[in-house]
């Protein structure tokens, strides 16, 4: 594995000097943050890329706007080595712009994440939580498709109302069902060199959310594997509220906290990329070691990442309010000093750009 990964130039430089970053410090959590506009997600594409280019670390990307779905693809006019390296790499796109669909097995998912998704509360809805429960021994035989038939085959009070909330809630109807057929597991377990998990093509968020929740509970069932792996979450502030208000909300929030804290020793590693750090959990927050910061003009804003990241020197904070686009602050571990980095340029396609102002 390469010891540094290219990323831009170093921003106050006058021969223009190459700026990296240390790959084997990726196994560290990473925040990635930066204001709308500031193009934080353009310059996340740069680091993804060098991972691919320079290790062999799969990444799983959690990609709810589909800014990564292109990520296989090369720009217009890329011939570069880099860019025919990229070429050979397995980068898979699970969702509806993807080579794959987005697909989950309900019956295989753990008892509180199925629980979670149709909304029953161990102590308020005791009887089909519990019903659920005793399920646990049988759920693998019974495909998800006839999962409600099973149900009222079983000719009880219970069995009926646990159908009906499936029925009414209109779970069963989702699209991201498998059926039975290849699942998000099949292609996690087969690690891939990217794995893009588009979940932006659903029609809901409650099915967006799932989706996540059942793609890092099948990581964290399977973290005694010890496989290294960058989980990527993109637009964090999704899936890891300080304030989560459903259930998959609240057990997404738990599940990406519990990574955060006891990840790190099975290899998977987090980096959660948005727009502000008051919107991400503070117990997941304060879990990263890396800081890459890009334009940042609230004052509220810059005083927590200052009691966050307290690696960061307090003047190279108060500097990404100047930030033009591009221009970013590297500090923690994964650096050997913190540093002012103008961010090079893409070598695949970005999956989403800005709207122009259409002209007469």
């Amino acid at each position: 594995m390469a010891a540094e990964l290219p990323i831009g130039t170093l921003l106050e430089s006058v021969d223009r000097a190459p700026a990296h970053v240390l790959a084997r410090k990726l196994n560290r959590h990473t925040f990635w943050c930066g204001q709308s506009g500031s193009g934080k997600t353009y310059a996340l594409g740069v680091l993804l890329e060098q991972v691919m280019l320079e290790t062999e670390l799969p990444l799983v990307i959690l990609d709810p706007n589909s800014d990564f779905v292109r990520l296989g693809e090369m720009r217009a006019g890329a011939h570069s080595a880099s860019a025919e390296a990229l070429r050979s790499r397995d980068v898979r796109v699970l969702g509806k712009k993807g080579d794959h669909d987005l697909k989950v097995q309900f019956t295989e998912l753990p008892l509180k994440s199925k629980a979670a998704v149709a909304q029953i509360d161990p102590i308020l809805d005791a009887e089909e939580y519990n019903q659920l429960l005793r399920l646990e021994d049988e759920v693998h035989t019974i495909d998800d498709r006839d999962l409600v038939a099973f149900l009222r085959g079983k000719g009880s009070v219970v069995h009926d109302k646990l159908a009906n909330r499936l029925e009414n809630l209109g779970i069963t109807e989702w699209d991201l069902w498998a059926w039975g057929g290849r699942n998000v597991g099949d292609h996690l377990d087969e690690t891939a060199d990217a794995t893009v998990l588009d979940l932006g093509g659903f029609p809901t968020p409650a099915e967006s959310r799932a989706a996540a929740l059942a793609v890092l509970d099948h990581l964290w069932a399977r973290r005694e594997e010890r496989i290294g792996r960058l989980i990527v979450i993109d637009e964090a502030h999704n899936l890891c509220r300080p304030d989560p208000a459903t259930p998959v909300e609240r057990l997404l929030t738990e599940r990406i906290v519990q990574i955060a804290a006891e990840g790190r020793k099975y290899g998977l590693w987090l980096l959660l990329s948005t727009q502000r750090p008051s919107k991400v959990h503070i117990n997941a927050l304060s879990q990263c070691d890396n800081l890459a910061l890009m334009r940042m003009s609230s004052p509220k804003d810059l005083a927590e990442l200052g009691d966050v990241f307290g690696y960061a020197p307090a003047s190279m904070l108060e500097r990404s309010s100047s930030f033009t686009q591009g221009q970013a602050l590297f500090a923690g571990g994964f650096v050997d000093s913190p540093v002012l980095v103008q961010m090079g340029a893409r070598i695949t396609e970005e999956g989403g750009s800005d709207v122009a102002v259409p002209l007469r």
